[in-house]
């Protein structure tokens, strides 16, 4: 793969919106987005499933135009080889066994049983479920069934993958296990679209993030870079070290800091600055200049929490 086609985006999304009669779902929406994992995070009625039902061909958009992997969600027949989509919606057939519901949808899918059987077991042994596979999926639990989703969606091994609140239901333990799934279909090549209301985790498993509310898109990119474009929104860093005071005592008079308060402990502050190049450079002076032994110097809001926080509070143009 050349380097130019490595760049080209995955998904594109051109002036899309979507209505039902007179609500809205999604309104002018233009996405770029390439490989690796993008976290869609936003609240109930953001806008975020109806993405996610348009992408995968199962809703039609009232204007604009959709590709994924450059085909249209017009070719579902071609498009569902290649993309793989778990929703949120528990629907299983009745009786249905893990290992059954996984086989019953690949076969259905075009794939020969015994292949079909084998892909099945790779998937469920991928997401940690294969000593319950033959169990009826009436008896899961809710992370196993948001698990059993996962596998189904994997088992044709797509190019790209559309997953609506994954880790709803999962234990902290299964959580983990199914973001480092993630991770691994990520570097194999697979491009992921994440939904969650799970913000930190998405930061973690999320090369780039796109916020939305009340069916628009607020800011798009990785976490860093929409946080740079928002210069209206003093940093804020979090400092530990010795001397806190001292060094507090020299920063809280200067023009760019907007607040400034000291831990209980008094061993460490937040501060909040409209100059975060200044604020760096003058923190490492006056450290130096007061000896200050540093434990911790990091921002205190470049998370995808903070940032949506602040972007659908009004301050941001939501």
């Amino acid at each position: 793969m050349t380097a130019a086609r490595a760049q080209e985006p995955v998904i594109v999304v051109d002036g899309v919106s979507k209505f039902y009669g007179d609500v809205l779902g999604v309104s002018d929406v233009s996405l770029r987005l390439g490989r690796g994992v993008t976290g869609l995070v936003g609240p109930n009625g953001s806008g975020k499933t109806t993405l996610m039902n348009l992408l995968a061909g199962l809703i039609r958009p009232d204007e604009g135009r959709i590709t994924v992997l450059g085909l249209s969600p017009d070719q579902p027949e071609r498009l569902m080889r290649r993309l793989g989509y778990c929703t949120q919606v528990d629907a299983f057939p009745a009786g249905s066994t893990g290992r059954g519901f996984v086989v019953h949808w690949l076969v259905a899918s075009g794939v020969a049983p015994r292949q079909a059987r084998r892909l099945a077991d790779r998937a469920i042994a991928r997401v940690g479920l294969l000593d319950d596979a033959d169990r009826r999926i009436a008896g899961y639990s809710k992370g196993m069934r948001q698990r059993i989703k996962l596998a189904q969606a994997i088992a044709h091994e797509p190019d790209v993958l559309i997953l609506d609140e994954p880790l709803g239901g999962l234990d902290p333990l299964a959580r983990a296990e199914v973001i480092g799934v993630f991770r691994d279909l990520a570097a194999d090549g697979c491009t992921l679209l994440v939904s969650s209301h799970i913000l930190h985790e998405v930061d973690l498993v999320a090369d780039t993030v796109v916020l939305m509310n009340e069916g628009y898109v607020v800011a798009e990119g990785s976490v860093r870079s929409v946080r740079a474009e928002l210069t209206t929104h003093p940093l804020q860093v979090l400092v530990r070290c010795s001397h806190a005071g001292r060094v507090a005592s020299q920063l809280v008079a200067r023009d760019d800091v907007v607040e400034l308060r000291m831990h209980a402990d008094r061993g460490g502050f937040v501060v909040s600055s409209r100059d975060a190049d200044r604020l760096h450079l003058d923190l490492e002076r006056i450290m130096l200049e007061q000896g200050a032994t540093v434990e911790t110097i990091v921002p205190a809001d470049e998370d995808i929490q903070a940032i949506y926080d602040y972007l659908v509070s009004g301050a941001g143009g939501s």
